[in-house]
């Protein structure tokens, strides 16, 4: 089984939360931006991206990248996960409803955590991946 972890990160917060969802799970780690994969070759894979915005996705990367690739994740086991600032995490169950919608099979409760990750949400990514290992 291939698994992915793959995200955007302005200020490095959910670039950590990426790398602890990675260890958890014993996934290849990848910044969008790095990812030139194709998604069919990963059997399991975890998305991350902090809120921007208005509560959104990043819309200079990340969002055109998830597009491209939503309409392969219909069955696929999927994780997601990302950082906030501001707000209450509307982005994350907004992403959420949109890869229900899709098909996406998710292997746990997306993580998310305001600005910095601390020790409880570096434990929540690793279980996240760990989750999405199974």
């Amino acid at each position: 089984m291939r698994s992915a972890v793959i995200y955007w990160s302005g200020t490095g917060n959910t670039e950590q939360m990426a790398a602890a969802v990675a260890e958890g799970a014993g996934a290849e780690l990848f910044s969008v931006s790095d990812f030139s994969g194709n998604i069919d070759e990963y059997d399991r894979v975890a998305f991350g991206c902090p809120a921007m915005g208005a509560e959104e996705l990043e819309d200079g990367e990340f969002e055109p990248f998830f597009s491209s690739v939503e309409g392969k994740l219909s069955g696929k086991t999927i994780a997601l996960f990302g950082s906030y600032g501001w707000g209450d995490g509307e982005w994350m169950r907004t992403w959420e409803e949109n890869c229900v919608d899709a098909g996406c099979v998710f292997a746990a409760d997306y993580v998310i955590c305001n600005e910095a990750p601390d020790d409880d949400a570096i434990s929540a990514c690793n279980a996240l991946g760990a989750a999405l290992a199974e």
